[in-house]
């Protein structure tokens, strides 16, 4: 069937008033994007060639003007309606492109088409014969070249834009649906006219506006532009963990039902809003802004997923926000926020550091009923031999007050008992320093149970502590500590005695308890110097130490002393070393021959 006279005006003016409509509609789209902007050339380029064609047939009724020269404005359409195609395809599937310079060769041919057709009467270039009928139209030789290239850049731009719908909303979605129809009606139509049959030039107008009808449809509801995708959207609305998807205005796109049901807010009012407006004004997520921008601007220059933690402002929910670009063939498409629900996971940590705290204050309690039960033995000696000069002194003194006007005493008398008492009175401070020396190390293990405290110290000072606190409990074990010092004494060290000496105390104290109340061994305790670290070796002869509890060591809470044990001891020990000391602790056992534990310390000079 030809569509000629009035009823291919009347189509043409259907087509035109449609197509006048949706540019209407997408020029009122607010924010327009790059995308959005090559659609409307695509409304603009098919508006232009049905405005043409109409005149084609409306002004010839009336005047002596040819229908031919109407095509000079219908071409300017024709020309560069497959560039704006192959432009809006490389904006959706890159989201936004820079355009360059090399893009400017794909308008000379378009150009040149334009200059021919307009020039056709002094050439015949472009038309030998120029008919409204495909059939009685003979085209000149530069025809084929106009076409193929027409048809070629035509081409590209549909498949690039159909394979982009497709890998983001999948082949069977309804917005791939609506862009497959959409591209091959114009294409079924102009091939249908390729081999001959009777058809008007004035129905490949009217099959594009068809195509901009199915465009239309799928950009108005299903958010083409925004990139929305269609066929995972029951999947991620399933999900659990909440996402939000932001363009590269870092403007609200995309987001599923958790996040609706997370925000406690209708979907109309997130999408399309400015990510960090929103922040600005909704305190519920408590979203530092600067700290978002950041890690945007971070992930976009670096690929990178980053992290960090919200709580909300009303309920007890705690949220793991992690923030990755989206890219796609180097190209950067927005930012994927995902929200991690880390509420149990929070509490469960909280009851757990809760649990610690009581382990560790028990652990202190049982430190410090040690070092009571240590200062009660350490105590007594001296005390009791205190008592015993007291009592000498006081026979002293009786035996200097009766001898006061006893002629038979002379000076020889008074210098004798004068010396008894001297000696009586230095063992008494031999004994008061010996008490201050225990009061001292005591003082410091309990204090260091609650705070530290970084001073200059050197070796003979460490060991001195140590040998005061752990004697009493390796007087009752009947175990011997072995002190070599393979460095010099005076060697100085910086950081908390009192935490060092209770790491220390700690690896003897599980020594002893290796032996399991066997009398008369032995512990050694060994203090070197290699390179530029101390190295402090606590080394048993016990059975060792089991390898399923050797690869826990100093990583959690084990213990080989069942309920007795907490296991916190060591893991302590580990964190001391390493926290205030920048230095390491390995440990070395073979079953049957005991356990060596190395403290290593870097050295410091004041």
């Amino acid at each position: 069937m030809v569509l000629v006279g009035n009823g291919a005006l009347l189509a043409l003016c259907l087509s035109t008033f449609l197509l006048l409509l949706l540019l209407i509609l997408n020029i009122k789209i607010k924010k327009k994007k790059q995308k959005n902007w090559f659609f409307i050339g695509i409304l603009v380029c098919l508006l232009i060639i049905c405005i043409g064609q109409s005149l084609s047939i409306i002004v010839p009724r009336f005047t002596d003007i040819e229908p031919v020269y109407f095509d000079y404005i219908v071409y300017i359409g024709t020309c560069f309606l497959p560039l704006a195609f192959f432009f809006f395809g490389l904006s959706y599937a890159k989201t936004k492109f820079i355009f360059t310079k090399k893009y400017l060769l794909l308008f000379i041919i378009p150009i040149l088409s334009l200059l021919v057709l307009w020039t056709n009467d002094f050439h015949h270039l472009f038309y030998v014969k120029y008919s409204v009928i495909n059939k009685d139209t003979i085209f000149g030789p530069y025809f084929p070249i106009h076409s193929f290239y027409t048809y070629i850049v035509l081409l590209a731009g549909i498949f690039i834009l159909i394979n982009a719908s497709i890998r983001n909303s999948g082949f069977f979605s309804k917005q791939s649906l609506l862009l497959i129809a959409g591209a091959i009606t114009p294409i079924i139509v102009n091939m249908t006219g390729a081999v001959g049959l009777d058809m008007s030039i004035y129905v490949t107008p009217i099959s594009f506006t068809a195509t901009a009808l199915f465009f239309s449809i799928v950009v108005i509801k299903f958010n083409f532009l925004n990139v929305s995708p269609i066929a995972i959207q029951t999947v991620v609305d399933r999900i659990s963990d909440a996402y939000l998807v932001l363009d590269v205005d870092n403007v609200i796109i995309d987001f599923n039902k958790t996040f609706l049901k997370i925000a406690n807010a209708p979907a109309n009012k997130l999408r399309g809003r400015n990510m960090f407006t929103l922040v600005a004004r909704d305190t519920y997520f408590n979203i530092d802004s600067n700290l978002l921008k950041e890690f945007i601007d971070k992930s976009k220059e670096t690929g990178k997923t980053y992290s960090f933690e919200i709580k909300l402002t009303n309920v007890e929910k705690y949220f793991n926000v992690e923030v990755s670009s989206i890219f796609s063939n180097a190209s950067y498409l927005g930012v994927l926020i995902l929200f991690k629900d880390i509420t149990q996971h929070t509490l469960d940590l909280r009851t757990i550091n809760e649990n610690q705290d009581m382990l560790m204050e028990k652990e202190r309690l049982a430190s410090l009923g040690q070092l009571v039960g240590g200062i009660a033995h350490n105590l007594k000696t001296p005390i009791m031999s205190i008592a015993g000069a007291s009592e000498g002194l006081k026979d002293l003194i009786k035996e200097y007050d009766a001898s006061i006007g006893d002629p038979e005493v002379n000076n020889d008398d008074h210098h004798e008992i004068a010396k008894e008492m001297d000696t009586w009175v230095e063992k008494i401070k031999e004994y008061t320093e010996y008490m201050s020396d225990v009061i001292t190390a005591v003082k410091g293990q309990t204090v260091t149970l609650v705070n530290d405290e970084s001073v200059s110290f050197t070796v003979t000072e460490m060991l001195k502590r140590v040998d005061i606190l752990m004697k009493h409990e390796l007087k009752n074990a009947i175990v011997y500590l072995n002190i070599s010092v393979k460095t010099d004494e005076n060697l100085s060290l910086n950081g908390d005695v009192n935490s060092l000496v209770q790491v220390i105390n700690n690896m003897i104290s599980n020594s002893i308890q290796a032996y399991k109340g066997k009398k008369d061994q032995k512990i050694d305790l060994i203090v070197d110097r290699v390179n530029n670290n101390l190295v402090i070796t606590v080394k048993d002869y016990g059975p060792g130490i089991p390898k399923n509890v050797m690869n826990k060591l100093f990583k959690e809470m084990v213990t080989t002393k069942g309920k007795n044990g907490t296991g916190l001891g060591l893991y302590m020990s580990y964190s001391t070393i390493r926290g205030h000391f920048n230095g390491n602790i390995t440990v070395n056992s073979k079953k049957g021959e005991g356990t060596e534990f190395v403290i290593t310390l870097p050295l410091f000079y004041n």
